[in-house]
């Protein structure tokens, strides 16, 4: 689909007057190669970034467990008491709130405070 819609819109150009036909080719090619260049470029600094945050949040997510230091997305601070499929039940002062496990931006593993 990509390859047709840059051959159609290539096409809809017309040949400069007095144009030779090598120079039309060598046209061609440079404007399919700025494409490929700008989609490379667009892949680099916004596609592969997001992945890479993406997949770093689902193992926070799925290494989530009883015990740990955790700051939602909103700014709560607690202490995780369970872990369930779609949520997690946090301790926050004297409050017991339950949030959604994609609420939870970062985690701090939990430290013994003896030692």
């Amino acid at each position: 689909m990509f390859a047709t819609l840059i051959a159609s819109l290539l096409a809809l150009t017309p040949p400069p007057a007095n144009a030779d036909p090598n120079a039309a080719k060598q046209q061609m090619i440079y404007q399919i190669g700025m494409i490929v260049v700008m989609g490379v470029v667009f892949w680099v600094l916004l596609i592969r970034p997001q992945q890479k945050r993406a997949k770093e949040q689902a193992a926070l997510l799925k290494d989530l467990k009883s015990g740990d230091n955790v700051t939602t997305s909103s700014g709560i601070v607690g202490v995780v008491q369970s872990v369930r499929d779609h949520s997690v039940t946090l301790k926050s002062g004297d409050a017991k709130i339950e949030v959604l496990k994609s609420a939870i931006s970062e985690v701090a593993k939990n430290t013994d405070k003896n030692s």
